[in-house]
């Protein structure tokens, strides 16, 4: 189970679903292909029915639109459970797949941009840093839940015209030990 989550993860039209569905609950197609009109919608139902096989998702409703039945999506699992195990067993070697493959999955969305006809850095208002800060553990705490709260304010935006979709990644790791 964990390779599909991670092909998911590592996928992006599969990793913006996956993310879509976490964050409602639940889903219908119609709501999805709403929410990402750059996804083709043979390539959003390909993509639903192998996370369906998959064991990723279940179908938790189904309504009879118009002579065509409505399914409802959401996850099969708890996401959250699984990296809570991951962190009872405190594996690093577990949590380095994680972070593999988030990173993969971020790269690729990075290339792909980077890789585009389209590409205007200072238009797009695209960019990376890394901020080497010295924190307590509450300050730590105080400055991600401060990010997650500007995030959480701002995550169901719907698209329009002037919006433009974006990731937005934030990893928090120690610093390189400089104290030897």
């Amino acid at each position: 189970m964990i390779d599909k989550l991670m092909d998911c993860i590592t996928n992006p039209v599969k990793c913006k679903l996956l993310l879509e569905i976490h964050s409602q609950g639940k889903a219908t197609a119609k709501h999805l292909a709403n929410t990402y009109h750059d996804i083709p919608q043979a390539s959003l139902y390909r993509h639903l029915k192998k996370m369906l096989r998959d064991g990723i998702l279940q179908v938790v409703d189904e309504t009879q639109v118009r002579g065509t039945v409505e399914k409802t999506y959401a996850l099969a699992y708890d996401i959250n459970s699984n990296m809570e195990t991951m962190v009872e067993k405190n594996s690093g070697e577990l949590y380095m797949q994680y972070f593999m493959q988030y990173i993969f999955g971020f790269v690729k969305q990075f290339q792909d941009y980077c890789q585009s006809p389209n590409i205007n850095i200072k238009k797009d208002m695209t960019g990376f840093s890394l901020s080497p800060l010295y924190l307590s553990d509450g300050e730590l705490t105080s400055l991600v839940t401060s990010i997650s709260q500007i995030i959480n304010a701002v995550k169901n935006n719907g698209p329009n015209p002037e919006r433009k979709l974006r990731t937005i990644g934030v990893i928090v790791s120690p610093a390189e030990n400089t104290d030897k």
